[in-house]
């Protein structure tokens, strides 16, 4: 680690004065700023998980009534995006897979270096593409058992993975839901960072990325295990929000801190354990797979898709669901983005007048697009969230009955948490302030990579069709009947 941080570094750019810091609340800056903060957050997510493997293995295999088939499809993406809208990561914060975690470190050697053919985001991609396949071809969304099984496989692989390699290798290179959540956490309100650079400069032990020792030599608080210096670290890339950069600061110079969501995109600034976006494809590859991942998604709910799923069987010939939904993945997050990704860099370079290659176009605008894609899946979790949130309730009920616990009867009719007149609006909302996100930080990107402001709107143009052209496509998919999923099926409900 001594190595890592004593290397030449690119000289600092001052940022602005942070405005707003959650470490600085009354009551909530006090418990954020205690050491065993995460911990306490923790816990309660590591009691819950072990109730829904356990209705999972257990319990009724209806999906409706267990809480493997709800809690993890509707309360928990539900809670992952809007914690996202409103702050920032902070699901990684309380993430339960990383108490185990903290015991490998304990029992196993965990002192080898992750292998270098595999560092950057190629192994998360693959995995997040995985668990989409495995989403709709396997019916995860209906099956408790199998979700059980992967909540199962998710502690076993965060255990195995930090109990072998140093540092928090899971999370930064193996992760899906994290790499899910630091796509979207770029376009958060959010981020943990230094209040005043000045104090960074003048610091000697740099504790928040080497951890604080006590007299004897003996470490006492972890620094960040994700590589990120703090004085160097730009946005919340990586950022898993564990806090422990606070709690090491010996100048307590490191909050939440509020900030302009995407600010980060427009910048080609080198950044602490990232680097210049620029230069790595592995990371654009990811926030495209995020990107048209949520469209997708949403579709594969939605009565067209089946009646186009239905036609394509049967002009090919091809009656298995497995290689149908393989074929349609494989066409939805790479084949039809890499097309319409192509052709808008390619129109982006010719109207901006061939001063910027295509393929450095795409690593620039590509990541304008994460607001509206994060846009999408707001609209459709938040759909999931809002119109079944309170559906966890009654299979609780359910459990605890099963369990010998004075529970209640279950009152099945319990459901969404906003009239159903309600859900369309705000789902539109959240998709159309998505595109709007996208519209200026692609303007800005523009703007940044071409000096004269004529060249910087025409190349701009392409990419603001683009972000046009999904956020329209969402909003068409969000105004097509759905198959209620995770919940008890509601009359009249559309998507």
């Amino acid at each position: 680690m001594a190595t890592a941080t004593s290397r030449a570094l690119p000289v600092f750019q001052p940022v602005p004065p942070p405005r707003g810091d959650l470490t600085r609340v009354r009551g909530l800056g006090r418990f954020l700023r205690w050491k065993h903060a995460r911990t306490a957050v923790q816990v309660p997510m590591l009691l819950l998980a072990v109730v829904i493997v356990l209705d999972g293995f257990l319990g009724p295999q209806v999906a409706p009534e267990n809480a493997a088939g709800v809690a993890p499809w509707v309360q928990w993406r539900g809670f992952v995006v809007l914690s996202l809208l409103v702050v920032g990561n902070l699901f990684c914060m309380a993430c339960p897979f990383m108490l185990p975690r903290r015991l490998a470190k304990r029992l196993m050697p965990a002192d080898r270096s992750w292998p270098s053919w595999l560092r950057g985001k190629w192994l998360a991609l693959v995995l997040l593409v995985l668990f989409f396949w495995a989403y709709e071809a396997l019916d995860l969304w209906n099956s408790p058992w199998l979700t059980a099984w992967v909540i199962v496989a998710y502690f076993a692989g965060a255990f195995v993975v930090d109990g072998f390699f140093k540092g928090a290798a899971f999370c930064k290179h193996v992760c899906p839901i994290g790499s899910f959540n630091f796509v979207n956490s770029l376009a958060s309100p959010g981020e943990v960072r230094v209040r005043d650079a000045a104090v960074c400069d003048r610091c000697e032990t740099k504790d928040c990325i080497r951890g604080r020792h006590d007299a004897a030599g003996r470490l006492v608080q972890s620094g960040c295990e994700l590589w990120l210096f703090q004085p160097r670290k730009v946005g919340n890339m990586d950022c898993t929000f564990c806090l422990d950069c606070v709690h090491a600061c010996p100048h307590d110079n490191v909050g939440i801190v509020a900030r302009v969501p995407g600010a980060e995109l427009v910048s080609e600034r080198w950044r602490s354990g990232v680097g210049r976006l620029a230069g790595r494809p592995d990371l654009l590859a990811l926030v495209l797979v995020v990107v048209f991942g949520g469209f997708m998604n949403a579709a594969g709910m939605i009565a067209p898709m089946r009646t186009l799923q239905t036609a394509t069987a049967h002009a090919l010939g091809v009656h298995s669901e497995l290689a149908l939904w393989t074929l349609f993945l494989l066409a939805g997050v790479f084949a039809v983005p890499a097309l319409l990704l192509g052709v808008t860099a390619a129109a982006s370079r010719w109207l901006g007048g061939g001063r910027v290659p295509a393929r450095a176009n795409l690593m620039r605008f590509g990541y304008g697009l994460v607001p509206v894609g994060f846009g999408m899946w707001l609209a459709h979790y938040g759909f999931h969230f809002l119109a079944g949130g309170l559906a966890i309730v009654p299979v609780l009920q359910r459990a605890g009955g099963d369990a010998g616990l004075p529970a209640g009867a279950p009152n099945w009719s319990l459901g969404g948490l906003v009239p159903d007149g309600l859900l369309l609006p705000i789902e539109l909302v959240l998709l159309e302030a998505g595109l709007l996100g996208s519209i200026v930080l692609l303007h800005y990107i523009s703007r940044s990579l071409y000096p004269d402001a004529r060249a910087a709107r025409r190349a701009f143009l392409p990419w603001a069709v683009l972000a046009v052209g999904l956020a329209a496509a969402g909003a068409w998919i969000m105004t097509r009947p759905m198959a209620m999923r995770g919940m008890m099926m509601m009359p009249g409900m559309e998507m």
